[in-house]
């Protein structure tokens, strides 16, 4: 009894905080996110006198990949929140299509975006359900054609109930790559307008990665997307790169651009590179090692 009115009191605190981020008074209503985005000298801080992101300029076309790459902490997540509008900016205006997204209803902006993150989440019930979370008023035809697009449904049909297999508590009976394949078809179903990628292949086999690129790719494809990038696969093939350092634009261009000035990308990219031929080194010899 005491266990559940503690647990009781946890859950009414959460479900009566009050939004940080509300509509204004007064909003726009939009039907679409497709078009350019636009940030203006944007500063963004969590904590009084703690600066996160430090004057923000720059501009997104309509359909452009945009990678953003630098060390962990610059603010690359950040800027991420504030697209979404889960944060908004202390200082500084985002727009989309010429128009200030404050004025924008937060519904018009989260519901045309799809977000796949490093570590997906899945829901306890079965691969059917957690796929339609994406729309919740999908068919079943597609659903499984989102799946096929995502590269999910050939080892979705391999489970001895197909669709309706349950996942298990947080997709626990799942692997990593088979999650990340169903987020993904997920995120198609949702057709959304605007996306973004926290790099989902960081953390799978080569052969999963490359049919988790080919969903991206059949995600991206159209639509403006923000790739939080660490493969050199996904940072090469970037309409916009840009290097994020102590919240603040160090460098911004394509990967030849960037590889031509020699600066923190070209360093960036050639450790990288260098890391992955060692990698890859090791393997080989091992594999040698066992043959002999």
């Amino acid at each position: 009894m005491q266990n559940a009115v503690a647990s009781a009191e946890r859950i009414f605190n959460l479900v009566d905080t009050e939004p940080i981020v509300k509509n204004r008074s007064r909003t726009i209503e939009t039907d679409t996110l497709a078009g350019d985005i636009r940030f203006e000298n944007v500063h963004f801080q969590y904590e009084t006198d703690d600066p996160v992101i430090k004057g923000l300029d720059f501009h997104v076309s309509q359909g452009e990949m945009v990678a953003l790459v630098g060390p962990t902490g610059g603010g690359k997540t950040t800027i991420v929140n504030l697209l979404c509008r889960f944060y908004e900016p202390t200082q500084g205006t985002i727009y989309f299509n010429n128009v200030d997204y404050l004025d924008m209803k937060l519904e018009d902006i989260q519901s045309r975006i799809g977000i796949v993150l490093q570590t997906p989440h899945l829901f306890s019930g079965s691969v059917r359900e957690n796929i339609r979370y994406g729309k919740l008023d999908a068919t079943d035809q597609e659903i499984e054609q989102a799946a096929k697009l995502a590269g999910a449904h050939d080892f979705i049909m391999q489970f001895e109930k197909g669709y309706e297999q349950d996942v298990g508590e947080g997709g626990n009976l799942l692997s990593v790559g088979q999650k990340q394949l169903i987020s993904i078809a997920r995120a198609i179903l949702a057709e959304p307008e605007l996306f973004i990628m926290d790099e989902a292949t960081s953390s799978v086999d080569t052969l999963t990665e490359a049919l988790i690129q080919r969903g991206m790719d059949r995600l991206m494809e159209g639509r403006t997307s923000f790739v939080i990038a660490h493969r050199l696969s996904t940072i090469k093939r970037a309409d916009k790169i840009i290097v994020i350092e102590d919240g603040q634009i160090q460098e911004m261009g394509t990967h030849k651009e960037l590889i031509n000035k020699q600066g923190k990308y070209y360093n960036l990219y050639t450790r990288q590179f260098r890391q992955e031929l060692e990698a890859q080194y090791d393997v080989f010899t091992q594999a040698e090692t066992a043959r002999s």
